[in-house]
């Protein structure tokens, strides 16, 4: 036998065993693990992938869509061939069964009844055993990655490149939908991912292993054999599994633990218990650093699955409050989270980094309810026309709507009134009552009722000019201050 990895072709053409292709020569590439015997009808329950499956016909059904079915499974599950013995019990072989191996370049041999199926197994395993030192190597040798774990601190797409030159394969990662799974090591195509955890391992040219996690299968390690290189098998891509769960397992505890100290340090901006400079420096650590800008987002109506893989490589400072969802980073975050369905997020101006939050705050959520109230998924602070004439002042504000909408606002608190919010509706809807009156679920009629008190309350006539922009600039000062909803 050859020095490289049996395959079919090296069998075939092996002259103690005389054997003849029947169909499926295109196939005759495939690698060949082990050779087996088996008279059941379903042996894929007990297969790894890359055997010889020999059978005296027993195995084989008599109907052709059935023969079509039982070659089938075989190929799905990762044989690498089938062997017949002539003339003992083989049924009739359809047209159907033949035309199946060779659609799908399974390889179908016959041997002769004077070749006894142990002569086939012989010669598989003694070419098993010449790759058994290679094979255990490399094992020991993916053990030792653990040390390089240890000792190296390697970054994981360093470490797979490593595993790869050990192994003889090729090595790719992903969740269950495709996406990545560590950084750095490539996602395959999904067309190769096995349906289920379950499904056998083999697939063409290589393995698909499950990565397992706690709590489930975190993704999948699809192993293609290396051109020119000595793959090592399925017992070491089973180990090189095992790194990719326990790296895994590093990266999402490393995460898990920036991710709380992210949430405390902007629960301490948040409340304005940090100088600048210590801000700074937190901030710095956690990767927001530098002189670039920064926002703060509020953010209702997404589940933090969504978010989290929205967000995927960007830095960010993640707290959970109630319903809502504070977020800290770059103005990048924006474009992140407008992308997720249903979500509802409001963006502060940028200001730099280890700067109060206290207004921000108030910027975002103004800007959170105008997204809710008007459907669309982000709104960025400023970008109103008339908004951004407001000054930050919160005295200033608060004096704004003191006089303006003072009266108003205790009329409301007082009998549970709708005033403000009625008004409001009206001036956003350019003061078409109908439109308003609507959007309230009242009739034109009541609003136009409320719209007349309200005049009443502030001694303003709305149908002045001067008046209605007073009124307006006074209702987005309180919108500012968190005085509507």
């Amino acid at each position: 036998m050859t020095d490289h990895k049996l395959t079919v072709e090296d069998l075939l053409s092996s002259p103690a065993l005389q054997l003849r292709v029947l169909a499926g020569a295109a196939g005759l590439r495939r690698s060949v693990s082990w050779a087996h015997v088996s008279e059941m009808e379903d042996p894929t329950p007990w297969l790894l992938g890359a055997e010889v499956i020999m059978t005296t016909g027993l195995a084989v059904p008599r109907s052709a869509a059935r023969q079509r079915a039982y070659l089938e499974r075989l190929d799905d599950a990762g044989v690498s061939g089938l062997a017949l013995s002539a003339q003992l019990h083989v049924p009739p072989l359809h047209r159907a069964f033949l035309q199946a191996a060779e659609e799908r370049g399974f390889p179908l041999l016959e041997v002769p009844l004077a070749v006894p199926f142990i002569a086939v197994a012989q010669e598989v395993a003694a070419a098993v055993q010449e790759g058994a030192g290679q094979r255990l190597g490399a094992q020991l040798q993916v053990f030792g990655a653990l040390r390089w774990l240890a000792t190296e601190g390697l970054e994981t797409a360093e470490l797979f490149r490593r595993l790869e030159q050990l192994s003889g394969y090729q090595v790719f990662l992903c969740t269950p939908q495709g996406r990545p799974l560590l950084p750095g090591v490539p996602v395959p195509d999904p067309a190769v991912l096995p349906d289920s955890v379950d499904a056998p391992p083999t697939i063409p040219g290589g393995f698909a292993l499950p990565v397992l996690a706690p709590g489930g299968t975190a993704g999948f390690l699809v192993a293609f054999e290396r051109k020119g290189a000595r793959p090592a098998g399925l017992a070491v891509v089973q180990h090189i599994a095992t790194v990719a769960a326990l790296q895994l397992a590093m990266v999402r505890q490393e995460r898990e633990t920036l991710r709380r100290e992210g949430a405390e340090t902007l629960a301490e901006l948040l409340q304005d218990v940090l100088d600048p400079a210590t801000a700074r420096r937190r901030l710095q650590r956690l990767s927001i650093e530098g002189d670039d800008d920064t926002v703060l987002l509020v953010l209702r109506s997404v589940r933090e699955d969504d978010l989290l893989r929205a967000l995927d490589e960007l830095p960010y400072l993640l707290l959970n409050r109630g319903e809502e969802r504070y977020l800290l980073g770059t103005p990048e975050l924006g474009a992140a989270v407008a992308g997720i369905p249903g979500v509802a997020a409001g963006m502060s101006r940028s200001f730099p980094p280890g700067e109060s939050l206290r207004v921000a705050e108030r910027e975002a959520l103004w800007a959170v309810s105008k997204a809710v109230e008007s459907g669309r998924p982000l709104v960025r602070y400023g970008n109103d026309t008339t908004g951004r004439w407001l000054p930050d002042d919160p005295a200033v504000l608060n004096a704004l709507v003191e006089h303006v909408l003072g009266e108003v606002l205790r009329y409301d608190a007082a009998h549970a009134g709708q005033l403000l919010i009625s008004v409001r509706t009206w001036m956003e809807r350019d003061r078409r009552t109908d439109a308003a009156a609507e959007a309230l679920h009242v009739h034109p009629n009541t609003l136009a009722y409320r719209l007349r008190r309200f005049g009443a309350l502030t001694g303003r006539d709305l149908a002045s000019t001067e008046a209605f922009a007073e009124v307006w600039l006074a209702i987005r000062a309180a919108g500012q201050l968190g005085l509507t909803d």
